[in-house]
């Protein structure tokens, strides 16, 4: 699983876009995405990838990140 962010609606949607043509053009891999049309959180799934692109809000909203920690862990705060 991959995680990122974009830092707006309209740079989220066109990463997740950029990617999905790489991987189809150069690894000629087919994907799926949900969401790209609010740009808030696109999930592309490229088979044995998961790649989630946030906006900054939607990403700190959701944490994703906190289901890999140990438990009672916490993420370090943002500088």
């Amino acid at each position: 699983m991959v995680i990122c962010a974009g830092r707006s609606s309209r740079q989220v949607a066109a990463i997740s876009e950029k990617l999905a043509d790489r991987l189809k053009q150069e690894l000629r891999i087919s994907v799926r995405m949900e969401g790209k049309e609010t740009g808030d959180w696109v999930l592309i799934d490229a088979g044995d990838v998961i790649v989630h692109v946030f906006r900054p809000e939607v990403r700190e909203f959701y944490q994703l990140e906190k289901m890999w920690l140990p438990a009672g862990s916490t993420l370090a705060a943002k500088a």
